[in-house]
């Protein structure tokens, strides 16, 4: 049955992504020859936009615990970190017709392993193809975000706290995958989520208030390995409460079966060519901070995780259920035109996490406090204090339990 599904969602977002091309040439034809004599012809040049953000961090003052890591967020946490290059991005993008919009998105700060920084690789390159006049339905096709959780889709530019939560980032390194999404949303609302990034209310962007899409499921960079995609879909809407509050709650889920292809020699494995069933639900609740607002995000599924059993002396990997989520609470104040959003964020995650070594077993637990400075619009400086506990093990560290403090600064330039 999940395989009749999956099939069915390839031929329709195929058949209605060959309706869209077709449309948009027949409108193009149209157009170009219904085009007046005198028309100024725009150049290629004039239809993209550059821009992109730095950020630069700093997480060993205050630290109670140098073996405190933190694999898939900040690689700098912890022993032997200092001060580190997070993010250097820039974005080119363009609404070259009116139904064809593109947007490729490099990382200069990437890290091919942790002695060899500063590489340049690709996080975002796809194409948008509208179907009507107004974009208000239409196809996202390439390696983009996948329309799951709120703060997986929002940008790092954008985000409160330093790293994204432990609970629903598992989901998907880097929040991005290879593939085919349909979003639709009303002119009128595509301007709101378009105003709420713009305005400085820490929006997640546009992606629809309906998504469905199929991608690859072995995340950013990866390459399939099986014959099985994924498929996703979401549903979410901003309300504007009042005079002066929006909220915008949300549900979203994915299925999907994932191939470990990162295991330590001796683990077992339980499922034949190291498949494993992946899937999740979530919910989301968001009050846009005028001045205070709310942020929170729960999910639940289930997915490969590692076990110290003491079969073996390796452990396995088992189908496990997983949850976690988080709630961050922010003030929004203005001071002399300088912005600043004093935040907390508590987050909690218990499962595996697929992409990392042997399916590696989490179990999280994280409040940090912190402060956003913004002295205008292209500087931004956060302070935060984190306390956690984190339980990261694998074949290679099955008893790893570790607790401590940092402070964490970040100075972030936006061009």
């Amino acid at each position: 049955m999940r395989t009749l599904i999956q099939s069915l969602a390839i031929t329709f977002l195929t058949s209605a992504l060959n309706v869209c091309i077709a449309q948009t040439t027949q409108d193009s034809v149209k157009r170009t020859q219904a085009k007046p004599a005198e028309e100024k012809k725009t150049e290629w040049y004039q239809k993209i936009s550059i821009r992109g953000y730095v950020q630069v961090r700093y997480n060993r003052l205050l630290e109670t615990n140098g073996q405190l890591k933190n694999e898939q967020g900040d690689k700098s946490m912890g022993s032997n970190g200092g001060f580190f290059l997070r993010r250097a991005r820039v974005i080119f993008s363009g609404q070259v017709s009116k139904k064809a919009f593109f947007y490729i998105q490099p990382d200069f700060a990437s890290s091919a392993s942790s002695d060899n920084l500063h590489f340049g690789q690709l996080r975002d390159a796809y194409f948008d193809l509208g179907i009507d006049n107004d974009n208000e339905f239409r196809f996202r096709v390439g390696q983009s975000k996948i329309p799951f959780g709120f703060e997986n889709m929002q940008s790092s530019q954008n985000r409160l706290p330093l790293d994204r939560n432990d609970g629903l980032n598992s989901a998907f390194a880097n929040e991005r995958d290879l593939g085919v999404f349909f979003y639709w949303a009303p002119k009128e609302v595509r301007h709101l989520f378009s105003t709420l990034v713009s305005s400085g209310l820490k929006g997640s962007g546009d992606y629809g208030v309906f998504a469905f899409g199929a991608f690859n499921g072995q995340t950013a960079n990866k390459p399939e390995a099986n014959n099985t995609p994924h498929i996703v879909s979401r549903i979410t809407y901003p309300v504007k409460v009042g005079k002066k509050q929006i909220i915008e709650p949300g549900i979203q889920a994915y299925t999907g079966k994932y191939v470990l292809t990162s295991l330590t020699n001796g683990v077992v494995v339980s499922k034949a060519k190291n498949e494993y069933l992946d899937e999740r639900v979530a919910a989301t609740f968001v009050l846009y901070p005028q001045p205070f607002g709310i942020q929170a995000e729960y999910n639940w599924g289930t997915g490969p995780e590692y076990i110290n059993d003491g079969s073996n002396g390796k452990g396995q990997i088992a189908q496990r259920h997983l949850e976690g989520g988080y709630v961050t609470a922010s003030y929004l104040t203005k001071v002399k035109n300088q912005t600043l959003i004093p935040f907390t964020r508590f987050h909690y995650y218990e499962g595996g996490k697929k992409h990392e070594l042997d399916a590696r077993s989490y179990n999280v637990r994280e409040l940090e406090v912190g402060l956003e400075w913004q002295p205008n619009k292209n500087f931004e400086l956060v302070t935060e204090y984190t306390m956690a506990r984190r339980k990261f093990e694998d074949a290679g560290k099955p008893f790893n339990w570790q607790s401590g403090n940092l402070l964490r600064i970040q100075a972030q330039l936006n061009f």
